[in-house]
Formats: structure tokens, sequence, C-alpha cells
């Protein structure tokens, strides 16, 4: 199919627009089958895909703004593939769970605006069309954060907004700049990452540029110490606002510095490793010690959420094919698990009003269904064998044991932590005895849940035990990123530490 990645983007906004026509007691069918129509395209770009390729695939060019060097280019790789399949999956999720809201048209429509921003991300590979679907995504989350919020709401979403914009801003400064120099190198204006990789660039300019794209994409993650509007944004969001930044929305951020950072200022990147890790360390241990003093379940899922979001940064800036590769699977498992963790924590508060361990207990005697799942979501959060957050976590720690032990000694303290506060959090609330008369007639997992959760549980274990199908084809594409940045790098450290080493697959 030609064009598809503009299908894929399109597609959904023209739904929505239709969608303001949709009678309020059809929108719901209408969503799903929209959201269902735009997860198959996806797949169908995953069968079409060369996983052999390690460059840019599907790639579509037209010029917007000739003279400035401005064009709506898109393509695809191993690395932004699967971000895009899972932007797809989890947005026809996250409509299926949907519950009874106010004005249920608008949420919807809403949600497919996202998804338009989503995608539009992932498969830019101009810097200006990329930064307009980047901001873009701040609207309708803005909107879904303010308006079906909690008390809180406005405080949140405004926090939200102010915190992404102002990053977002330093980040197109430094885009601007980029593109100047490579007028002044070329003559010509152009905003296209691949002539943008071309560039060779004094390691003193690198390192300008690598903190203003740093901070727009740390803010985004969001990095120790810029998470703090994060556990705002969860906490006051409703379920499928929860659902959608943290499965996609954050991977914008680390997704930037693979796409950006790394090729663009490997020589910076090598440079600036230990800060960068440290900082990683940080969010790893010290957010997993606060997800543990947390008495709302969907705040230990916040804080766990930042905390496993610091091992793919970690991960990232190994700047190995282990530890890159491992980052970018990460990204996916991330958003997978902790998506399925916030609709979890989203039932019961559905029938509670409430998200308080202390108010359950003995909830597996009561919800059998939902004490199973739950459990394996909690096992895939902390990294067991066999379940998609081992895979991830531990090729991420295995890169960047390459650059440092130590690094990933501490590194590793992500899953000895997320074991305690996630059991912890699953021994309150799931066993013992049944202490509040209100949970003994609480209802199990309905049809409309099971078929939100079930497939999330199938693809926890799938790519937990046979990961290849996924995993091969984001090694072919890390594999050709570092040799593209060990052949750009100039300084002898970045070319030891930027290497082609074992492929993902010997090192399994």
């Amino acid at each position: 199919m030609e064009n598809i990645l503009s299908v894929l983007i399109f597609f959904p906004l023209l739904a929505a627009l239709l969608g303001i026509l949709v009678s309020k007691e059809t929108i719901r069918v209408y969503g799903i089958t929209v959201a269902a129509i735009e997860f198959l395209l996806t797949l169908w770009l995953w069968f079409a895909f060369d996983g052999s390729n390690g460059g840019f695939q599907f790639i579509e060019y037209m010029p917007l703004i000739s003279d400035f060097g401005i064009n709506y280019y898109l393509g695809v790789d191993g690395i932004s593939l699967f971000i895009v399949v899972m932007a797809a999956l989890m947005t026809l999720i996250g409509i299926i769970a949907l519950g009874e809201v106010k004005k249920l048209k608008n949420m919807i429509i809403s949600l497919l605006l996202l998804e338009v921003a989503m995608i539009g991300v992932f498969v830019s590979l101009d810097a200006i069309v990329f930064y307009l679907f980047w901001e873009f995504s701040l609207v309708p989350m803005l909107y879904i954060i303010g308006y079906w919020g909690g008390e809180k709401r406005l405080y949140a979403a405004i926090k939200f907004f102010l915190y992404t914009f102002a990053g977002s801003l330093i980040m197109l400064v430094g885009m601007l700049y980029v593109a100047y120099v490579y007028q002044s190198v070329s003559g010509v204006w152009s905003f296209a990452l691949t002539d943008w990789y071309a560039l060779v660039l004094p390691l003193s300019v690198q390192k300008w540029l690598f903190w203003a794209f740093f901070l727009g994409f740390a803010i985004k993650v969001p990095m120790f110490p810029f998470h703090t509007w994060l556990p705002y944004a969860h906490g006051q969001a409703p379920t499928i606002g929860s659902v959608i930044l943290a499965a996609v929305l954050l991977k914008m951020g680390t997704y930037g510095f693979v796409r950006f950072s790394l090729p663009m200022f490997p020589d910076a990147s090598v440079a600036y490793i230990l800060p960068v890790a440290v900082i990683a360390i940080i969010m790893i241990i010290y957010t997993a010690m606060v997800a543990y003093a947390q008495k709302d379940m969907k705040q230990v899922v916040a804080y766990s959420s930042i905390s496993h979001m610091g091992v793919i940064v970690l991960g990232t800036f190994a700047m190995n094919v282990e530890g890159i590769a491992g980052s970018v699977f990460l990204m996916l498992s991330h958003g997978i698990v902790s998506g399925a963790l916030f609709l979890l924590v989203g039932v019961i508060y559905d029938r509670r009003h409430t998200k308080l361990m202390s108010e359950f207990g003995g909830l597996a005697s009561v919800m059998p269904k939902y004490a199973v799942i739950f459990g394996i979501m909690l096992m895939a959060s902390v990294g067991l064998p066999l379940t998609i957050g081992f895979v991830g976590e531990y090729l991420s720690l295995a890169g960047i044991f390459k650059v440092s032990p130590t690094m990933a000694l501490l590194g590793g303290f992500s899953i000895i932590l997320g074991a305690v506060y996630m059991l912890s959090l699953y021994k309150k609330s799931f066993f013992g005895p049944v202490t509040k008369e209100e949970n003994r007639k609480l209802s199990d997992l309905n049809g409309r849940e099971l078929t939100a959760l079930v497939p999330l549980v199938a693809i926890v274990v799938w790519l937990g035990v046979y990961p290849k199908p996924v995993l091969a084809p984001i090694d072919t594409s890390v594999k050709a990123l570092v040799k593209f940045m060990n052949e750009k790098a100039q300084t002898p450290e970045a070319k030891t530490v930027i290497h082609v080493s074992k492929s993902t697959k010997e090192a399994r």
C-alpha cells in the first residue's frame, strides 16, 4: 500500500472530524471500529516491513516550504515501527476499556486526535513536522486531564503543559540552530534528519546542542529533577489519560534521544554518559523508594513508571547495540505493562471510587480473575524471566555493564526495589482477610474489561518467551545506527565507547 504512513496519520484525523456527526449512542462502537482499523493498518505495516533492512522504509516526501527546507518527510525503521504499532494498540485498548464517562463523544474524538499526534511524532523525518506533531499532542492530553480529571485536574493539566511546552521551546531553538549550521555549510536550508545526520559538528557545538535537545526530551520522559509533573498528571488524569500518557507519550522523550541526540551528537553523547547515567540511576532508586512510601495504588504505579523509564535512559546511553536495542524493547514492554497496570487500577477505582490500599485487602478471594491478571502484570513490571519486562531490562543492563559494571549494579536495583514496592502493594490489596464490608460484593472483571486486558496478558507472555519477531528488526536498525555513530564520531574516546559488538541474538 502506497502512502501507508500518511494513511496512518490522517485516517484517525478524518475519523475524528466525522465523529462530530456520529450520534452519542453509537460513538463508542464508532471509536472502537476506527481504532481497530488503525491497529490493523499498523499490523500490515509490520508485515510489509523488511526486517533485514536497518534503514528507513515506506518513505514519503513532499515539499512544504521549499525556501526554508521544510518538507513532509516520513519514514520508519525497526526503532520506530513497533512504537507505532504499540501506539495504535494502546489507543484501541483504551477505547475498549472506557467506562461510562461524561461527554463520551468528546473523549473519543480527543483520543483519535491524540493518536494522530503520536503516530506523526514517530514517523516524521523532518524536524519541523516532528515538532508540530510533538506540540499538537499536548492539546488533546491537556483537555483529557483538565476536563475528565480529579479535583486538582486544572493544576495538574497546566503543570503538565507548562513543563513540556517549556522544554520543547528550548528544543526548538536547538533545531533552528542546527538548520542554520546546515545552511552555512551547504548553502541550502534543510530540516530533514537524514541531512542533519551528515553534519560533522565540533565537540564544543555538539555539547551545547546536546543539552538543548536533552532538556526537551528529558522533561517529556520525565527525568529527575523534571519528574514532578508526572505524579500530578497521573494522579488527576482519568484512567484512559494515564494509560496513553504512560504507554506512549513518555516514549516520545526516550525515542527523541535515539532519533536525534545519539546520531547527531555522538561525541557529546559519549562525553555526557556519566552525568546522564547518574540522573538515570537517581530516577531508578529515588522514585522506587518514593513508590514504596505511597498509600495510593495509582501513585505507586506512577512512580514505578518513572523508575523504569530510568532503566530505558540508562540502556540508551550505553551507546552499544545491546543497550540501545534493549532500551527500545523496554519502551514497548513498559508501554504494555504500565498501561495495563493503570487500567487495572482504574477497574478497582470504578467500583470503589478510592485507590487507597488501606481500603482493600483480600481482593484475591473476591475478584480472582482481577487478581490473576494483576499478578501477571506485576511480575512483568519487576522483570520476571519469561515475561516481556525481563528482555528489555536484561539487555539494557547488559549494555551499560560494558560501559561501567558499577552503573549496571546500581541500575539493577530497579529489579529489587520494584519487587519490594509491587509485592507490598499486592500483599496489602489482595491477600489476607476481607477487612471492608464494601469489598465483599465487588464484581469481578466483566466482558469489556477482559476484552481490553487479556490481549495485553497474551503479549506479555508471548514476547517474554519469544521476543525475536520484535527484537530482530530492532536489532538490525540499532546496529546500523551504532555503526553510523562510530563512523561519525571524531574523538578517540567516542570511537572506543561506540562500537558494534555482538548482536542481541548473540548476547542472549
